[in-house]
């Protein structure tokens, strides 16, 4: 057993040695061993001090120091040995200890009480600190996420005794990012699904704080599976997030990410869900100079090229029919799933299709007179908009003017033109037109028409012969 005496007397030699120390001073020292609760550390003169080992770890809980290193501490107490601490407490602190504090870079507890002009008023020690809104955190945040936090901050100004200070939070964040850096970087892998802060905003997209202050691209086409006109209506800087990593390029330092790879594809759905011949309700999110893309369920978007629509008889006139934002019904023309396109065409306001009647198979087929729309002039003869989705062609040679007429004249584009319908394919998108045969239409009837009269005139004595050269007379004159 150990002589109570010996006891005593290690503890008093103890005692005296940790006089030679004043609370609040400033000291140096060497690691010389970690046990479960506290670090001991060598301060001269065979005496020893100790820490809390919680003082010597970082945010993840683990060890920042190894025996043989050498730390710098404040004593905090001299009573049954020396006790010491890495940072100051903020209700503890004197103004002596303050100075020492920024003097050896020592991590001091500060509140931040409300956010004024240019930054933050922080209480330290009973004193009234300043701190910028740019040394408050690594990254930009709202001014009320910090109000009545307690933070560590580092003394970057002392002047006027302690009365003007300016501290900053910044300073020892980024010396803890630079520690976890390269951990950090080792597991940003692609394909790695991380989870960061939002640093800064841009057009292009977000830069996302992945720790250690490591940041990656979030562009704005990765961000989900629908169109995103405004980034800054979806993140706002210091959001938390989930990402996947999509490249790493180590000799630019880039890293790619995306948050629409973690969610489903809905072109996944896209043969179940949608079929040519549907009527689906779209809202237009952007004009091109070829047409209009079309929303018809977040993540999906389909084109409305600028053939689908009337002709107006003005270059880009189709344009004019639609406006960013409008909401309509429109016909399904097209569907490849695999390439991620769907056309469609505008369905007039009102019709039976934009109420979702499918269309009648007998609409368009041969021998069926409709009235269509010049759309354009080709050496070959002149195409006719009948429907959305629905163009067909009158040959030159069933437009039924002369060869040496000008076809521009007689079909000016966006005018309206009767025609009989020739041909459909099977599939119903190459169509032939005749306006020929309108009007090869129209010369029978009124041959009919003045028969008729002629005949109701000079009643039973007239041949039918003399009645047809009766006819075709009248129509030279």
């Amino acid at each position: 057993m150990t002589d109570p005496e010996e006891d005593f007397a290690a503890l008093f030699e103890a005692s005296l040695k940790a006089r030679r120390f004043e609370k609040g001073q400033t000291i140096e020292g060497i690691v010389v061993s970690i046990g479960p609760e506290v670090v001991f550390v060598d301060v001269g003169g065979k005496g020893e001090a100790s820490i809390d080992i919680d003082e010597m770890k970082d945010p993840d809980g683990n060890l920042e120091i190894a025996v043989g290193d050498r730390i710098q501490a404040v004593v905090v107490s001299t009573s049954g040995g020396l006790t010491l601490s890495r940072k100051l407490a903020r209700g503890a602190a004197t103004l002596r200890q303050l100075e020492d504090a920024f003097q050896s870079g020592l991590p001091v507890e500060g509140k931040v009480e409300r956010a004024v002009k240019g930054g933050f008023e922080v209480t330290i020690a009973r004193q009234r600190a300043f701190c910028p809104f740019s040394q408050i955190d690594t990254l930009r945040t709202e001014p009320a996420v910090h109000e009545g936090q307690v933070y560590e901050f580092r003394i970057v100004e002392f002047k006027e005794g302690g009365r003007n200070l300016v501290v900053s939070r910044r300073a020892l964040l980024e010396v803890q990012q630079r520690a976890v850096a390269d951990a950090v970087r080792k597991s940003i892998v692609a394909g790695a699904v991380m989870t960061g802060r939002v640093a800064s905003v841009r057009d292009f997209g977000a830069f996302i704080d992945l720790g250690g202050g490591v940041q990656g691209l979030l562009h704005v086409s990765e961000m989900g599976w629908s169109h995103i006109e405004d980034m800054s209506q979806v993140l706002k800087a210091g959001d938390e997030i989930t990402v996947k990593v999509l490249r790493v390029d180590d000799d630019k330092q880039k890293i790619s990410l995306g948050v629409k790879q973690l969610l489903e594809d809905p072109w996944s759905r896209v043969a179940a869900a949608y079929e040519v011949g549907q009527a689906h309700t779209g809202r237009v999110t952007r004009l091109t100079d070829f047409g209009a893309f079309v929303e018809l369920e977040p993540g999906i978007e389909a084109l409305a090229h600028s053939s689908t629509f009337t002709p107006t008889g003005r270059s880009g006139g189709w344009s004019s029919q639609v406006a960013i934002g409008t909401t309509a019904a429109f016909e399904i023309l097209s569907i490849d799933a695999d390439k991620k396109r769907i056309g469609v065409a505008l369905l007039p306001e009102g019709s039976a299709r934009a109420g979702g009647i499918r269309p009648s198979a007998s609409e368009i087929v041969p021998g069926a007179r409709l009235t269509g729309v010049v759309e354009r002039h080709e050496k070959f003869g002149v195409f006719i908009f009948l429907a959305p989705g629905r163009t067909g062609l009158i040959p030159l040679s069933e437009t039924g003017i002369a060869k040496e007429a000008d076809v521009a004249k007689a079909f000016p584009i966006g005018s309206q033109v009767p025609v009989v319908v020739l041909e459909v394919d099977p599939e119903g998108r190459r169509i032939r037109l005749s306006a020929k045969a309108v009007k090869d239409a129209e010369d029978a009837q009124e041959v009919r028409e003045y028969s008729a009269r002629e005949a109701a005139a000079a009643g039973f004595g007239a041949s039918l012969a003399d009645k047809l050269r009766g006819a075709l007379n009248a129509r030279e004159k």
